[in-house]
């Protein structure tokens, strides 16, 4: 057999010999269908992987992680290619691309969803809203199910039902050694509980069961947009009715640039403005009344907010975030005290690109009565969570952008511990590892990595090292 020594890459032969192994495609360079196999969402990352296996089943991934493991690949796992940091692929290794692997099993009675992973959050509502059911999902419809959930998942829902991983039940996993193996509450149950927020460093998640709840078909939710000359007022006073908003109201403070859209007056296209978001998502009788404050926090100059599908609100933001455009994106949980907002309104003044923001996400309510202990994810005391995202159309200048990120992020995580948010991490680095996990916490990921994933196949996350030399007892 060949083989190309300078990359790692098996010669022909043994490509041939995995491709007939498969029931989906494998993609080599050289292929008409490469260059869209191998490009992901964030055009910030242009990498040229050996191999993309596209799967069409667990099979395929057995087969995938089998020959790189005995080729000691590098090895990507993409689900639905959103990962800011890249590491939905990568150079010269394979990509085991799970996005043709659609399946979706909706229990209505037992208020459960078994999913595979290369749904998004557009796909997966579209199966449960059709019983009047969700599953806590995200901010943008094209988000993928899995990564997003396994990094935890923040979105429309957290205070109602809290995170995607809150939700998560079992999972289907394949890890390094070869083996498919089921993680619930009675099997595998530490496995479990670090694929609630500790990532994909575990293995390769092939199913996952999630707990459903009832939501819409509509829901009272929306945007309303404040002028920036009563900015310090309105992140003041939305800081204040977050305090006592009910549960079934999510909120989220967007300091960002008005895009040129026809239900904004032209006059403020261009200009830096204070956007409020919100979703109620409870009995429609009493949304109008947990809405009101987010109406009174100045003077709007479009107001938004308005009965529609669950559906609709899932996806309103996906012409913003469209696949291309190079992003970086940086997080830190912190307390909105007033240093805190002057200093975001500061930062606000200086964002490099129209398309670059500083947004607050409201926490609390269901997200903070799940015990510390319960997941990987235990940042449940933070009252918000703030987002730093530099975004560009092009290259040009992005290198520039990301450092005013980098700077903005440091700048606001000095005023809490340093935590952020493992799926807006903005890249790799242990020390973006030990911010997302306090250090019990860690290690006990440490001790679950090293149970599955002892030779750190599974590296391109926010990952967790394995112990050197440590043999640890599968759980």
């Amino acid at each position: 057999m060949s083989t190309d020594t300078a990359k790692g890459v098996p010669g022909d032969a043994a490509v041939n010999e995995l491709e007939a192994a498969l029931r989906g495609t494998l993609v080599r360079p050289g292929d008409l269908s490469y260059d869209d196999a191998r490009a992901v969402w964030n055009g910030a990352h242009d990498k040229h992987p050996a191999l993309v296996v596209r799967c069409a089943g667990a099979a395929d991934v057995l087969s995938a992680v089998a020959f790189a493991r005995d080729r000691d690949l590098t090895v990507a796992v993409r689900g639905g290619a959103h990962s800011i940091a890249g590491f939905s692929t990568c150079d010269d290794g394979i990509v085991i691309d799970l996005s043709p692997m659609k399946g979706a099993f909706v229990d209505p009675d037992r208020r459960r969803a078994v999913v595979q992973p290369g749904l998004t959050w557009g796909d997966l509502d579209h199966e449960t809203q059709a019983f009047g059911l969700a599953v806590p999902g995200g901010l943008v419809s094209t988000t993928g199910v899995s990564g997003f959930t396994l990094g935890g998942g923040v979105g429309w829902l957290l205070r109602l039902y809290g995170l995607s991983c809150d939700n998560l039940t079992a999972a289907q996993v394949v890890t390094a050694d070869g083996r498919a193996v089921s993680a619930d509450a009675d099997e595998h149950p530490e496995l479990l509980w670090a694929l609630r927020g500790g990532g994909g460093n575990f293995g390769v998640v092939t199913s996952l069961e999630f707990r459903l709840h009832p939501v819409g078909p509509q829901v009272l939710a929306g945007l309303v947009f404040y002028p920036l000359d009563e900015a310090r007022q309105v992140v003041t006073r939305w800081r204040d009715a977050t305090a006592d908003m009910p549960d079934e109201l999510t909120t989220l403070l967007d300091l960002t640039t008005a895009p040129p859209l026809p239900f904004l007056p032209e006059k403020v296209h261009g200009t830096r403005v204070v956007v409020v978001a919100g979703m109620y998502a409870g009995p429609p009788g009493r949304g109008e009344a947990a809405v009101a404050p987010l109406r009174g926090l100045g003077t709007p100059v479009a107001d938004l907010m308005a009965p529609m599908p669950y559906t609709v609100m899932q996806s309103l933001l996906d012409p913003l975030w469209t696949a291309g455009a190079h992003n970086y994106f940086t997080s830190a949980f912190v307390e909105p005290s007033d240093t805190v907002l002057d200093t975001l309104l500061r930062l606000h003044l200086t964002t490099p690109t129209p398309f670059s923001e500083l947004h607050l996400h409201q926490l609390g309510g269901a997200f903070a009565r799940v015990p510390a202990d319960a997941t990987a994810f235990s940042r449940r005391d933070a009252s918000v969570l703030c987002n730093v995202i530099a975004r560009s159309p092009t290259a040009a200048g992005f290198e520039g952008h990301v450092a005013w990120a980098r700077a903005a992020r440091r700048e606001i995580a000095a005023h809490g511990d340093g935590g952020l948010y493992v799926n807006f991490s903005g890249d790799a680095g242990e020390d973006k590892v030990r911010a997302a996990y306090p250090d019990a916490v860690y290690q006990r990921l440490v001790e679950v990595k090293d149970a599955y994933d002892p030779a750190n196949m599974f590296r391109l996350n926010q990952n967790i090292r394995p112990s050197a030399g440590l043999t640890a007892t599968v759980r």
